[in-house]
């Protein structure tokens, strides 16, 4: 099993920036891969940008290319997100989660086994 916990969200004015940060403890040695995810009141939950563990391939949704940076240190077992230039469409809870599954994607929630217990980001106009 893995744990995952994310920190770092928080009200930002539009335009601002905020760095999220997802800690993993556990087995994490059969992570292939870990994603961001988020969900807004009534709305499904969607990716927004995935990274492979060993290779650091990203992954990014259509919405926050240029704006949102993954990122993850190995040696500490943590993904980050640093989010620039926010929009109050970004308000959202922000999920990490990470799979032990080889998929040639990583886009759907349905590829991750472990999720973590969420992070609100609001932004303000």
């Amino acid at each position: 099993q893995v744990q995952l916990v994310e920190s770092g969200g928080g009200l930002v004015q539009a335009g601002g920036s905020l760095k999220l940060s997802c800690a993993a403890s556990g087995r994490t040695f059969s992570i292939y891969a870990m994603g961001w995810f988020r969900q807004a009141p009534g709305k499904e939950r969607d990716v927004v940008a995935t990274i492979t563990w060993s290779g650091g391939s990203t992954y990014y949704a259509d919405d926050v290319k240029g704006r949102f940076t993954v990122s993850r240190n190995n040696a500490r077992n943590t993904m980050y997100l640093q989010m620039n230039s926010l929009k109050p469409e970004d308000t959202a809870v922000y999920y990490c989660a990470a799979s032990f599954h080889y998929y040639s994607s990583y886009r759907g929630p349905a590829e991750y086994d472990y999720w973590g217990q969420g992070t609100q980001v609001t932004v303000s106009s």
